[in-house]
């Protein structure tokens, strides 16, 4: 049916069927009367040779004369297509015979069995008795009575004749050729007629297809080979019409959409320059805001450490309070920031996941017992495929949560094995508050806290779930949570299974936390003079020296007055033409050493982050707690054992 699917193929099919139907009837029709009268006249032939013979040798069989048979049947056997002649007496005893026999007396040859035989063999197999006849009617024994009572010419002997078919076989053969040669002329004269009168019908249908065609490729042009004869003349006019409409229409349209088009490039570029100037603003105000806020944390710790009054410490203890909270926004903008810009790049390898249990239980153990919570780790000895510092910050963010959102109870956290996936569930449970249904998807979303509209720092800041979910979709492990409102809630992370390896997680050094930074040369470049002196000023009371300036050129013509240093510590934005990443680049240069360095940077920008990583080097965004800037510098004394 494939064949037939254009228009012109299945009239050219309408129109031809007819005709070949005919035509196959009637040469079949033909064919077969033909045929049976050649069979026909095939064996009326062979009675005629058999009824002959019979007749000639009525004499011969009576009189027992052999030569007069012999003679008959000889004659019989020039017959056209006759094979063998052979005459048997009544007894059946074969008195001549003429050709080979297929047979081997007159029962077997007046068998059916014998003459289907021959049939196959492409014979014809022919019994004939011979009668008495007129002349020997007075013989008494002549005739005989059956038994109704009638009387009958008894036979004197039987004539059997073997006919040949094949000549028969090959004139069919030419006749079936010759109704085939009559069919396929048939065929070819009615398809040229009806492919004539098919594209007769057809050609003013295939104008009308074209103009179609034309108008759906978008051509909407009038057609002009329209005739008055044709059929389909009006049919033709009124496609006309409707392709100048259409026309018309397009115009009116593309008008339109050119003007609604212009419309929105000047909304996107408003749009877009709205965005970007957001984005200035933005970028710039969290430099600005991480700016004071880095100082503050500066002074704020060196205060601490100051002999203060009683009503005094309270007061420095509110201020870190403050400012600790106001970090843990910071912070929380920051990790979000860097998630969404595809800042944060995951490093998967095999981890034993009781490494990241006890760092989370050392970290909590006691936020709970002063809650009055118990909080449950459970011991494992599996290991898993994953960013273990990425997963650290997940497991954390969900035990402190639960421990903030649980009033009575405990909080667990463990993990049990999925035999089916070959993975590992994670899984943190408390037995706090529970969350609605209608909230379970809005946790995840920025700032969202259920029961907390007076926006209480104490309950978070609505920042923990998100950047967990976003982390785990970094990870590319499915997260999920399940609860009942009044009943606790269980947060759980699938991670891959992996196979343990030698070496475990990197841990710190044994005897870093009682490393110190005291006597450590440190380069100080800060272009902010509050800034700098505020990180000047913590980092000498820790014990360090502290060569201070304002920028990359001033720390350059300072190289050969200031001992070489331990560590150079710069800011990233600097004001006297060269940036953080640069001064520390050339002074490296200068020194001939690759001095451990550190750059602070208000920026969140991708592009930072891809040259920090580029030049080696450490990158603490602000406000920096005093406590990881140390941090920093013990890991860095607990490296270089010898530093001095």
């Amino acid at each position: 049916m494939m064949l037939f699917t254009s228009i012109r193929r299945r009239m050219l099919l309408a129109a031809l069927m007819p005709v070949v139907l005919v035509i196959v009837v009637l040469s079949s029709v033909f064919w077969m009367n033909r045929m049976n009268d050649l069979d026909a006249t095939f064996l009326q032939h062979a009675r005629l040779i058999a009824r002959q013979a019979a007749a000639s040798g009525v004499y011969g069989v009576f009189a027992g004369n052999v030569a007069v048979l012999g003679d008959i049947a000889a004659g019989a056997a020039k017959e056209p297509d006759v094979r063998s002649v052979a005459i048997f007496d009544i007894n059946g005893k074969k008195l001549v015979s003429v050709g080979p026999l297929t047979y081997l007396d007159l029962d077997q040859a007046r068998s059916d069995v014998q003459a289907h035989l021959v049939h196959q063999r492409n014979l014809e197999l022919l019994v004939e008795p011979i009668s008495s006849g007129a002349a020997l009617q007075d013989d008494m024994y002549s005739t005989m009575t059956l038994s109704d009572g009638s009387v009958v010419e008894r036979p004197l002997g039987y004539v059997v004749l073997e006919v040949s078919r094949q000549r028969l076989i090959t004139s069919q053969k030419d006749l079936l050729f010759l109704a085939l040669g009559v069919t396929l002329l048939g065929i070819v004269v009615g398809g040229i007629l009806a492919l004539q009168l098919g594209e007769g019908v057809m050609r003013p249908v295939m104008r009308i297809t074209r103009m179609i065609e034309r108008l759906g490729q978008g051509d909407l042009r009038p057609a002009h080979d329209a005739r008055v004869d044709d059929p389909l003349y009006d049919l033709q006019i009124r496609l006309n019409q409707m392709a100048q409409r259409l026309a018309w229409g397009r115009e009116e349209m593309e008008f339109r959409v050119a003007t609604v088009t212009n419309e929105l490039r000047l909304k996107k570029e408003e749009a877009e320059l709205a965005t970007l100037a957001k984005s200035r603003f933005l970028a710039a105000a969290s430099h600005d805001l991480r700016q004071p806020t880095h100082a503050l944390g500066m002074f704020v710790a060196r205060l601490g450490q100051l002999s203060l009054t009683d009503e005094a410490r309270h007061v420095v203890r509110n201020l870190e309070a403050s400012l600790s909270a106001m970090q843990d926004l910071l912070d929380g903008l920051l990790d979000l920031s860097r998630l969404e810009a595809g800042a944060v790049q995951a490093h998967a390898k095999p981890v034993p996941l009781q490494l990241i249990f006890d760092d989370v239980r050392k970290s909590y153990e006691n936020v709970a017992q002063a809650k009055g919570l118990r909080l449950r780790v459970v011991s494992n000895s599996h290991w898993v495929q994953t960013d273990p510092v990425l997963l650290k910050q997940i497991v954390m963010n969900l035990v402190s949560n639960a421990i903030r959102y649980t009033d009575t109870g405990s909080v667990l956290l463990g993990a049990r094995r999925l035999v089916k996936d070959n993975a590992l569930r994670l899984d943190v449970l408390d037995t706090g508050i529970g969350i609605a249904p209608e909230h379970q998807e809005r946790i995840f979303q920025e700032f969202f806290q259920i029961g907390n509209q007076a926006r209480d720092r104490n309950l978070g800041l609505g920042l923990g779930l998100s950047i967990v979910q976003r982390t785990a979709r970094l990870l590319g492990h499915a997260l999920a949570v399940q609860s009942n409102l009044g009943q606790g809630t269980r947060f759980s992370i699938v991670l891959p299974l992996a196979e343990p390896v030698a070496a475990s997680m990197a841990t710190l050094p044994v005897g870093m936390a009682e490393t110190d930074v005291a006597g450590m040369r440190v380069w100080l470049i800060e272009d902010d003079d509050l800034v700098r002196q505020s990180v000047a000023d913590l980092l000498q009371s820790w014990g360090c020296e502290v060569y201070a300036c304002s920028g990359g050129h001033a720390a350059l013509a300072q190289l050969n007055q200031w001992p070489s240093p331990d560590v150079i510590v710069s800011d990233y934005r600097l004001a006297d033409g060269m940036d953080g990443i640069e001064t520390i680049v050339a002074v490296r240069e200068h020194l001939g050493t690759l001095t451990p360095a550190c750059l602070i940077s208000g920026d969140t920008d991708a592009d930072l982050l891809a040259r920090v990583k580029e030049g080696g080097l450490t990158l603490l965004h602000k406000p920096v707690r005093p406590a990881k800037l140390r941090s920093f510098l013990r890991r860095l004394r607990a490296q270089v054992p010898d530093i001095s």
